[in-house]
């Protein structure tokens, strides 16, 4: 896959954005190391391959479309019902999804090259936005981004800690996992 300079708006049915968390402290042996997916999102993606500064990229996230995935590590197996209860949990106790229903994602720059490049730009979550920078890549025909954030910056301490890791949509149909 090649970038191209052109508009790209991208969702569900382009690609996957997933968040990855991990453990700290003493939860870190009895929890789970999660895969969550955002099944309703959209990005709206301008690149401009010549001058990459002038490129530009939003992310909106429905956060109560997440799904726990996966969950590794722990002293058990997920269930279906312990993924429903974790889902409740990031919605109503971490989130607050009722008060901000949205994250978003708006880009102030980008730089580097269609192959490897960085975009930075404040990211909203409970209504409060900080900045991060996306490093992204073309692989294996797919494009990839990931940052890491920790959930404390935007006023959340409701779990220990969270680390996330954005898996940014593809430019075709396939998974970007």
């Amino acid at each position: 896959m090649t970038l191209a300079t052109g508009s790209y708006p991208l969702g569900p049915q382009a690609g996957r954005l997933l968040l990855k968390t991990g453990r700290t402290g003493l939860g870190r042996r009895a929890g789970h190391d999660l895969t969550i997916e955002a099944t309703r999102w959209q990005a709206d993606v301008e690149a401009n391959t010549a001058d990459p500064g002038q490129s530009s990229v939003t992310v909106t996230i429905e956060v109560d479309s997440v799904e726990v995935r996966e969950g590794a590590g722990g002293l058990k197996s997920l269930t279906d019902a312990d993924r429903a209860d974790i889902k409740t949990t990031i919605c109503e106790k971490i989130l607050l999804t009722a008060e901000h229903p949205l994250i978003t994602f708006s880009s102030s720059q980008v730089t580097g090259t269609p192959d490897a490049f960085q975009i930075t730009g404040d990211l909203a979550i409970m209504g409060q936005a900080r900045p991060v920078t996306v490093h992204g890549r073309i692989d294996g025909g797919r494009l990839r981004g990931h940052t890491t954030i920790t959930q404390s910056r935007w006023g959340s301490s409701r779990t220990p800690r969270s680390l996330a890791h954005f898996g940014s949509p593809t430019t075709s149909r396939s998974s970007s996992t």
